[in-house]
Formats: structure tokens, sequence, C-alpha cells
């Protein structure tokens, strides 16, 4: 055998194989090969921390093959993902075989796509390991786990056992736990906004709504039923004319491309996915050679790809749907990796209804396409033209009133996002019917109009929203903490520890997630603090641009950091824990009953424990009998948050299936 190339999956192997040919053995490495050991700290602090890097027990079996295959080699080519992880597989790959004494030439490939050009050029353009990239995937490693495994026990000890702390997954947990407390202490108060249904008097069909502003100059803000009443009364008895129409030309600019959290963003708002799933469905689509690496901060896109869409473009849509020239982008983050392309389709005319004929591919692979494919061709596409109107009414007692309406004169990109031929959106925009965008009639200045009817309506003001996956990540990317790898992850881990709750898509702390956020920033204030998780960041990325070295970065963090750990250990007084009663008596003791999170979620338990050890199930029922013991069958939840079907009678009855039992 003369090639060998390793990547990470099997499916993308399969998919390089279409190009490769029978020239090349394509082996998949299965992700990493070597990681720090789980059931030990793995890092030796008093050599320079240097790691202590083992092949997990279930890899063998793979590195004994991968190991066998490229001893029959002449050439191994590493063809992993172009970041720091797939840079840190390909060198772990490369250490394994020169242990093994094997000296073929190891030849490194980076593709963004997998396409048949890309391939080309990348076998034709080899080059070595990155130890740049290498050093700051270590440095992230190592990070973490000095604060995940010293941090970890001092919760065990002083909190409560089995619960775990993360560099940066304890800073999304404070972002919720302070924007959960501003929503508790927030006060709503009372306003009354007025509408005026209105008709021109020479055209009776010239309707529109026009909304309450001013009186005498002056802004009004209606506090209660009361003044709203006395303004009702008023305006039921005023004469109005039409005082002044401002119409001006604005135009609608299309996104740039997508970035990692842009798409994150947009498919949690869109489509509702989460973060892990949208991720998971990109990887899918990456490899089966559909879009460019979906792992990325850039939103530059590649000269070729440029021409391809502009030529669709103005196919399919005609001249005045393209630019007289390309539209360039500038990513927002000062550390994005400009050599690297935005998310993209890799074939713009592979339309999204053809996606479900792709081997492997499901209905939300094809809907997470066709939002990269929507995004891709919008953002090379003129902009959208449209007539903004304003219309002030005003009213003989003293009032002004306001309507705003638009008018779509071209709709440029907005024409790939046209709902039932008449309402516009592109993906960020609300689906929710919007007043202040009303078609208006065409009126004209002093003219006379007749009040129809008075529209007063009480509203009362909101606490700032919590937090959902989209808005928590843009929160993270603006404070530039995390990267694009990092988001998915970080949102998974704080659910799955029961930090947080997800109550309709929106994140909720629980008792343990406050209580450990609140014990953490009191003794830890600086590691936990915003500007210092950023700024570490920050140097993570001048390891991988070859400007610091990280040993010298991780011990300037961990000496501070071992000793307050030593110091709170002394001074931090073991937390009590805060009970959620369940509003309800132990039916055998009589104890309240209260709320107690264990391995598959909250349950009931006595509060007389362990006295008393009566426990009660939280999880939903379903209309559905256990196939083994004919008892009921709920929902449950593993460790990780996926939801199974059990049997109520656990663990005398170890039923569970992932699919629901027939009724």
């Amino acid at each position: 055998m003369q090639n060998l190339v390793i990547v990470e999956s099997p499916t993308k192997a399969r998919t390089l194989q279409k190009f490769l040919g029978d020239k090349y053995q394509i082996e998949a490495s299965m992700g990493h090969i070597r990681d720090l050991p789980k059931s030990e700290f793995g890092v030796d602090i008093e050599h320079n921390f240097e790691p202590k890097y083992i092949i997990p027990r279930d890899k063998k079996k793979r590195v004994n093959e991968l190991k066998k295959a490229a001893k029959e080699a002449q050439i191994l080519w590493l063809a992993t993902d172009p970041d720091r992880e797939g840079e840190a597989i390909a060198w772990h790959i490369s250490e394994l075989l020169r242990d093994a004494k094997i000296k073929s030439p190891v030849k490194r490939v980076v593709f963004h796509e997998i396409t048949e050009g890309a391939i080309k050029e990348a076998f034709d353009n080899p080059r070595q390991i990155d130890f740049k990239l290498v050093d700051a995937q270590q440095a992230r490693r190592v990070l973490d786990r000095l604060v995940g495994y010293k941090l970890s026990p001092l919760l065990w000890q002083k909190v409560r056992r089995g619960l775990s702390a993360g560099r940066v997954q304890s800073v999304a947990l404070r972002l919720i736990v302070e924007r959960e407390k501003e929503v508790l202490a927030f006060k709503p108060q009372e306003y009354w906004l007025i509408e005026a249904e209105l008709e021109s008097k020479n055209r009776k069909e010239a309707k529109f709504l026009a909304t309450l502003i001013e009186k005498n100059g002056e802004k009004l803000v209606i506090k209660n039923k009361e003044e709203s009443d006395g303004h009702v009364k008023n305006l039921e008895n005023s004469e109005y004319k039409i005082s002044k129409i401002t119409k001006k030309e604005v135009r609608r600019h299309p996104y740039p491309p997508f970035t990692t959290s842009t798409l994150q963003q947009t498919a949690a708002n869109r489509l509702g996915m989460s973060a892990k799933k949208t991720m998971m469905l990109a990887q899918a689509l990456y490899e089966h050679g559909l879009i460019t690496y979906m792992r990325t901060d850039s939103v530059n896109l590649s000269a070729q790809a440029v021409e391809a869409v502009r030529k669709y473009i103005g196919s399919v849509f005609g001249k005045s749907y393209l630019p007289s020239s390309a539209k360039f982008y500038k990513s927002k983050s000062k550390n994005a990796q400009e050599a690297h392309e935005a998310i993209r389709v890799t074939d713009v005319s592979r339309q999204p209804s053809a996606i479900k004929e792709v081997s492997g591919m499901n209905k939300d692979h094809s809907r997470l396409y066709e939002l990269i494919w929507k995004r891709f061709v919008a953002c090379q596409m003129n902009e959208a033209v449209m007539d903004q109107t304003t219309i002030d009414v005003e009213a003989s007692t003293g009032y002004l009133l306001r309507a705003t309406g638009s008018i779509i004169k071209f709709d440029g990109w907005l024409r790939l996002y046209q709902v039932s031929g008449i309402k516009y959106q592109d993906e960020e925009e609300s689906t929710d019917k919007d007043k202040k965008n009303q078609a208006l009639p065409v009126l004209s200045e002093n003219e006379p109009l007749n009040l129809i009817q008075i529209l007063p309506t009480q509203h009362f003001t909101e606490p700032p929203p919590r937090y959902n996956e989209a808005s928590l990540i843009k929160k993270l990317e603006e404070l530039e903490i995390g990267r694009p790898s990092t988001y998915a992850p970080i949102l998974s881990t704080i659910v799955e520890r029961f930090y947080v709750e997800k109550l309709e898509r929106k994140f909720i702390p629980t008792s343990l997630g406050f209580t450990v956020c609140e014990f953490l920033l009191e003794y830890f204030p600086d590691v936990f603090d915003y500007s210092f998780t950023a700024q570490m960041e920050q140097e993570l990325d001048e390891i991988a641009q070859g400007q610091r070295e990280w040993k010298p970065t991780i011990r300037t963090f961990y000496e501070p950091f071992e000793k307050k750990l030593e110091e709170t250990e002394k001074v931090a007084k073991k937390v009590k824990m805060e009970v959620e009663l369940a509003g309800r008596s132990c039916p055998e003791c009589g104890k309240d009953l209260i709320v107690r999170i264990g391995k598959f979620g909250k349950f009931f338990a006595c509060s007389g424990f362990p006295d008393c050890k009566h426990t009660e199930s939280m999880e939903e029922k379903i209309d559905a009998k256990c196939p083994d013991d004919g008892g009921e069958v709920v929902v449950r939840r593993t460790r990780r948050g996926k939801t199974f079907y059990g049997c109520k009678n656990w663990p005398v009855c170890k039923f569970a299936s992932w699919t629901k039992p027939k009724s």
C-alpha cells in the first residue's frame, strides 16, 4: 500500500474516498486517540505542567489497527480537521506512530471543504504539523483540567459531592444567575397605550392606525386607567387632520455569511435547535461534503465561491439582483482567523430540497442546510429598497398621534425569505405581526380625518428577558469568552449538571446553580471575572499565533490560583443548601417532602432522611405499560440530559428504552 490517510470519522473517510480513489486507504481515528486520564489529575505540576497522555481503553484496538496499517504504507497523510483540535489529533497520531518506530514520511493536509478541488489542492500542498496550534490546544486542555480537577473537590467538600466547576461554564452560569436576580428584583410598572383608528373624510377605504405620542409638545407617559380614560374622552371629542407626511428611502443590507456563533444563534431562533444539535447536524453536512468547515469565526469567502454564487444569482434571479461588484464582510471578532472561510454550501446549485436524497441526511439536516444556503446566496445579492412613511396626525385638543409603515419597492435579497408571496422576512426577524409596519394608504398633508374608534390598552413593563441559547451565545461572544467550538459543550454541561433548567427554551438557574455560583464568586471573584476570562482566551489565541509560550502562561495563572485554593479550603464554611419544598407531607412519617437531585434528575424525598427513606418520582407519566412487569412507564433523563423511557418500579424492574413502548 502506498498511501494511508487518517481522518477522524468514518463518514469523512467515505466522502474522501470518492475523490481520492483506490490508491489511498482511508482510516478513521474515531476522534482523539490520546487524552488526559479521567481517573487521575494527569498534569505534572512539578515538571512544568507536563500533560500525561494515555490511550483510552476503548481506543486501544483502533490504535493497534492504525499502527498495522501505517507499517504497510509508504506515505502517511494526516487529514484531520483544520482547527486546534484537529491539529492536536494529528500530532497525537504522529507521536504514537513515532513511538511505534514507523518511519514512513508523515504529511499534514488541511482543507475547509470536502470537494474535489479542495482535496486536490490540499494533497498537492501538504505541510508539517503546526505546533503553535497544538500548544494552544494543550494549553486550553491543561488550563481546564487545572480548574476542573482542583476546584471540583473543593465544591464537594464545601457544597455537595458530585459537583463540577469549569473555567468558562461557571462564567456562563454566572451570566444566567445574574440575569435571574434582575428578573426576581424587577417590579413591573403599569402603563397604557392609546391608538386611534382613523379614516380619510373623502375616502372611507383609506383607514389606518395611529398611536398617541404627545400632548402640547410633551411626550406622554400614561401610568393608569384613570389617566387613560381622561385622554380617551378628550380624543373622542377632537377633530383630526394630517399635519405632516415624511417619506424616506431605506435600504436593508444582507447579513454576512454564517460563522459558528451566528449559525448557532439563528438555528436556535428560527429552527428551535440547541447549539449541540446544530453542531452535530453541521458536522454531518461537512463530512458529506455539503458545507464548508463549521467551526470558524471568519466571514471571508473564497474567490471561487463568490464567483460561483454571483453567476447563480445572475442566472436565477436576474441582473437587478446582482451587485456590480462582490460584497466583502469584516469579522466583528478581533481574533478571527481571516485565512479561514465562513460557513457556506460547497455547491450553490445544490438546492435544499435535494439534501433529503443524500444518504444519511434527514429533515433536520435539510432545514439547517437551507438556512446556510439562503444566507450564503443572500450575502451576495443586492440590498432591499423600501419606502418608509411616517404620518403625523394632529388632534384639535393638542394631541399628536403617529403612524408608521413601509412598502417594499425592490425586494433584493429578501426575495429568498418570501412567505406566501406577501410577507418578507429574513431569518433573524420576528414572525409576529408588527402594527408599526402596516400598509398605509395614500394620503396628503392637511387632509381631514374621521375618528372610527379609540383603542386604549393596558401594559406592564417587563423584566430583562432570560437568556436562551441564542442570546447567551451572543453575550459570550460579545464578552469574548469562549470560542466557536466551545459554546455547544458549555451550554449542554450546565444543563446536564442541573445548574440550570430550560423552561420554554429559556435558562433558569436551579437552587444548586445559585449556590455554586455564589460560592465561586465569593472565594474566586478574579478567576470567574468576565474580563479575566476574556483575557485568558486572548492569551490562548496568542499561543496559537506563536506570540506566547503555553507553559509560562499556565504557570502565571496557576500559582495565585493554587494559593487561593489552599486559603479557601481553610476559611470557607460548609454551605447550607437551600431546600426546595414540594408543598406536601411525606405519606409515611408526615414530615415535609423536599426536592432532591439524583442520577435521573429531580425527585421528591422525605426531609427526615435517613430515618425515613420515602421517595417519589417527579417524572412525567405516559400512557404506556412496561413490557417487562406491566407497571407504569415514565419519562426520565440520563445524566447527560437525554430523555428515555423507564419503568416506574426501577430498580426492581430495570426496563429502559429510547423509544416509547406501545400502550
